[in-house]
């Protein structure tokens, strides 16, 4: 049986926009207030940022199934975005305005599958090392029970000029 699901974002150029001007934490709390509309991905995929301190976010999801594999579970790709997005935000959170970072690399580790009655999981970011070039963060997903579901860590280059 088909199903069907809509998306609405907002403007991607906005949003950046708003992120150049304000530092990182501020933009990140602001996002989680929802002063600022979160980005398309996190529309997309059903994410939202909810906590926000200097150096350690946390965001939610409810599996649902339009996240699903062909075997029956939430895709990797769920999971890596979730794990990307907690932390490449906590290395956001220390960061000046206009002062911006790319992921140089994540490294997954996938521990227990996610269904749709696995309910909200949480996904926390949290920075380990900040250089003046790159840093490094470290995020878990974890079930409302607790349980571990996959770890990554994210090397990130720091760059002016948003």
């Amino acid at each position: 049986m088909s199903r069907t699901r809509t998306v609405t974002w907002s403007d991607p150029a906005e949003i950046a926009a708003a992120g150049r001007e304000s530092e990182g934490l501020e933009f990140l709390r602001a996002l989680v207030a929802g002063e600022v509309p979160p980005p398309p991905v996190m529309a997309l995929i059903g994410a939202r940022i909810v906590a926000a301190e200097k150096g350690f976010v946390v965001f939610e999801l409810d599996p649902a199934e339009f996240h699903y594999n062909p075997l029956g579970s939430v895709h990797g790709g769920v999971y890596a975005t979730l794990l990307d997005s907690a932390a490449g935000c906590a290395v956001h959170s220390v960061l000046p305005a206009g002062t911006g970072y790319v992921s140089l690399d994540l490294a997954v580790r996938f521990l227990r599958p996610m269904r749709t009655e696995t309910g909200t999981v949480t996904c926390t970011g949290t920075i380990t090392h900040l250089g003046r070039r790159t840093a490094l963060a470290e995020a878990k997903l974890q079930d409302g029970d607790g349980r571990l579901l996959a770890t990554a860590t994210s090397n990130c280059l720091i760059h002016g000029g948003l």
